[in-house]
């Protein structure tokens, strides 16, 4: 009886043994995956921006929503400069005008976003509204947020990933151990699946659009402080690029200043100002998302807070003060003189946009400015402007045709050279000759400032190994004439134009 009941107890001990290990196993098998899941979910689940409690430096930095559909993977973003540096004009990407300030991994007008498992980076808002200025050649630069950036050349930047997704470089072979020697040494994963593919889908998403913006190739070169605003809507509209006409097919136009939004929703007659250079919309709030679009934004990516909390602070954001040395007694005798030739279409003092004509769009008849942006709208592009956001409350319906340019508030005029809608004259000393006297040559993109003329120096074309765009306005869309005769100051004595340049120092 003994020995039987001491069989039992072995067996039940024995039987006990292999649930134990069947458990472990069991939990093994559970928990392994669900290790793993979490260790991959943590990798590749979050979106986070990287964001910043000062406002300037979440309009530098701060994200848009852009990286989430087109960001570029921050190591490959960082690493093609050497892989592809025969497409570039110089040394990296400070070469195409992209401002770097100490201690920042990214320029101005980047951000950066955790998303899909890596750092991805594209741009933002202050790639096109933000920029240098220096007082000498010797001078160290200083960053003004809100004004045109000047500098970039965003032509430039995006023929240097078309260009460079074309070489045979743009490969895991080339580009991964260039990584490698960057960030230190990757692990597994990173070194032979995610930078591969990474590489791979970056590398079929810029040859797609390569093809879809080869329109771009046929247009004179932008220049740095320029883009064509809509004719990137007609390629992702998918309208036939070799179908746009000679008169739509070039829209250059400089980046504009955006400081004092909320002044700018309402015009002396109580109705909303006529917004972008030809006047095509009313709504602001339509505008800076069109804008977004820009930054790589789409409507099922845009990200709303991040865009309302810089609206927000641009409705009263302020252009920076003049910096130099004015002749009051001088500017007093330009004061009347603005009164007279400026004040109904501008507004009646720097920081007052009140004026009969402030946001109105004048006839191009009247004004004779360069037509070429005014007509690379469309009617058919405004009517397809309208789909965007469909479904959404938010949905465009302000874009109309109109014809003619519209009246803009001069606030920070001194950081809004060159002038014209199209960047054509280089100082407002020049704006006040007739066209035939203005500079038909000239140099974009140096940013020593010019006090006497009140524009940046245009007659530098190099410095220190870099080279500044040559810009001719002989070419299309970049005609200097019009805002010309008596009516608008060009015949004024030369004495009378000097003081008018001193008044506008104090906007």
């Amino acid at each position: 009886m003994a020995e039987h009941k001491n069989d039992s107890q072995d067996n039940a001990a024995r039987a006990a043994a292999r649930w134990r290990r069947r458990f472990s196993i069991l939990v093994l098998l559970l928990v392994i995956p669900l290790a793993l899941g979490l260790s991959i979910g943590s990798r590749f689940l979050p979106d986070r921006p990287v964001t910043y409690d000062d406002i300037e430096e979440h309009f530098k930095y701060g994200s848009t929503g852009g990286e989430r559909a087109s960001g570029f993977p921050f190591w490959i973003w960082q690493v093609l400069p050497q892989v592809c540096a025969k497409y570039l004009p110089g040394e990296g990407y400070a070469s195409l005008g992209m401002i770097y300030e100490p201690g920042q991994p990214i320029p101005v007008g980047m951000s950066m976003r955790r998303n899909l498992g890596l750092d991805r980076v594209f741009l933002n808002c202050a790639a096109c509204h933000a920029g240098t200025v220096r007082d000498t050649p010797d001078s160290p630069p200083r960053v003004y947020v809100g004004m045109p950036a000047h500098s970039l050349n965003l032509m430039g930047f995006q023929n240097f990933f078309f260009q460079c997704a074309g070489d045979a470089k743009f490969s895991a072979d080339y580009i991964v151990p260039e990584i490698d020697r960057q960030a230190g040494r990757l692990g597994m994963l990173d070194r032979y699946l995610v930078y591969p593919v990474a590489i791979a889908l970056m590398r079929e998403r810029l040859l797609m659009l390569r093809e879809r913006f080869a329109w771009a190739g046929k247009q004179p070169a932008w220049g740095p402080g320029r883009v064509d605003t809509f004719n990137p809507s007609k390629a992702l509209f998918n309208f036939p690029p070799d179908k746009l006409s000679p008169e739509e097919g070039i829209g250059t136009a400089d980046f504009p200043s955006i400081w004092e939004q909320r002044k700018r929703k309402q015009r002396d007659d109580g109705q909303p100002m006529q917004l972008h250079w030809d006047g095509n919309n009313t709504k602001a709030e339509e505008r800076n998302k069109n804008a977004a679009f820009g930054t790589g934004t789409t409507p099922p990516t845009i990200d709303l807070l991040a865009i309302g909390r810089l609206e927000q602070w641009l409705l009263d954001a302020m252009p920076p003060k003049y910096p130099y040395p004015i002749d009051r007694a001088l500017a007093e005798k330009g004061a009347p003189l603005y009164a007279e030739y400026c004040a109904a279409c501008h507004g009646a003092s720097g920081q007052d946009f009140k004026g009969s004509y402030v946001g109105h769009v004048v006839p191009l008849e009247q004004i004779g400015t360069d037509r070429h942006r005014l007509d690379s709208f469309t009617p058919e592009l405004a009517q397809n402007l309208g789909s965007v956001y469909a479904g959404y409350p938010w949905r465009f319906q302000g874009f109309r045709k109109t014809f003619g340019y519209a009246n803009m508030p001069l606030d920070g005029i001194w950081l809004r050279a060159p002038y014209l809608h199209n960047g054509s004259v280089p100082s407002l000393r020049d704006l006040l000759e007739p066209a035939a006297l203005r500079p038909k040559n000239f140099c974009r993109g140096y940013d020593v400032f010019d006090q006497r003329r009140l524009g940046f120096v245009s007659d530098v074309c190099e410095e220190g190994g870099r080279h500044f765009f040559h810009f001719d306005t002989s070419l299309p869309g970049n005609g200097n004439a019009g805002h010309e005769g008596k009516a608008f100051g060009t015949e004024m004595a030369d004495d009378e134009k000097t003081a008018l340049v001193e008044f506008l120092k104090t906007f």
